[in-house]
């Protein structure tokens, strides 16, 4: 396999099915919808406090801003009820076509990674649990910057601890915010456009885009052939 492809794997989301937790919401809110809300408010002051220069870990803030919610929506929240998120945000599942797609890319002979928002120990605790830490040789977290995606400086540590330049690392994410990061920092860039994601179409945009992580996987391939 030729150096030059190192494939970086966002997690939540790309790899791990976040409608795992339409049920609490639905439960908490009367509505699965106030799930998307939660999470689009999750990385609006995710990068808030990257560019007030303030970091709290991914999980605290996924708590805080689900009070933040239940604020706004009037609703009264319960320990219980946090204690429930908590505990399902760890037990995120994988996504169906997550294992036959990284099997695939495995096979194509490709080195993976991770990168994702959450600390360390909750991102590989999430992915063991998921069944998919086996398909990758190593995995990082913003906590190695103190930024989060989509900082330069996110992307700059992955490329430092790798000891690869970023034009020899491909991000694979269904967050268009994700893609233009890592591509902002000269990386290579493939979007996933799962249900509630797209393109934004503006600017230079990623050579690889597909609906599920199959398809994504096919067409990387076929770009390593072509060199």
């Amino acid at each position: 396999m030729k150096e030059s492809t190192l494939l970086v794997f966002d997690v939540n989301e790309t790899l791990l099915d976040l409608t795992y937790l339409d049920d609490f919401f639905l439960d908490t809110f009367g509505d699965t919808q106030v799930m998307r809300q939660w999470f689009a408010e999750q990385i609006l002051y995710s990068q808030t406090l990257t560019l007030s220069g303030r970091y709290v870990p991914f999980g605290e803030l996924a708590v805080a801003v689900l009070k933040m919610v239940a604020t706004i929506r009037s609703t009264a929240l319960t320990s219980a009820q946090i204690t429930q998120f908590q505990e399902e945000m760890a037990a995120l599942p994988a996504h169906p076509d997550a294992q036959p797609a990284l099997e695939k890319l495995r096979t194509a002979g490709f080195e993976m990674v991770t990168f994702t928002n959450s600390s360390a120990k909750a991102g590989k605790k999430v992915l063991a649990q998921s069944g998919l830490a086996q398909f990758f040789s190593q995995q990082f977290s913003v906590e190695l910057s103190g930024c989060f995606k989509p900082a330069a400086a996110a992307y700059g540590s992955v490329s430092q601890a790798l000891d690869r330049p970023p034009a020899a690392l491909r991000m694979i994410a269904t967050h268009a915010w994700d893609i233009i990061g890592a591509m902002a920092c000269g990386w290579k860039g493939a979007l996933l456009t799962r249900a509630g994601n797209a393109p934004l179409l503006l600017g230079e945009q990623p050579d690889i885009c597909g609906p599920d992580l199959q398809a994504i996987a096919e067409q990387i391939i076929a770009a390593d052939r072509r060199g």
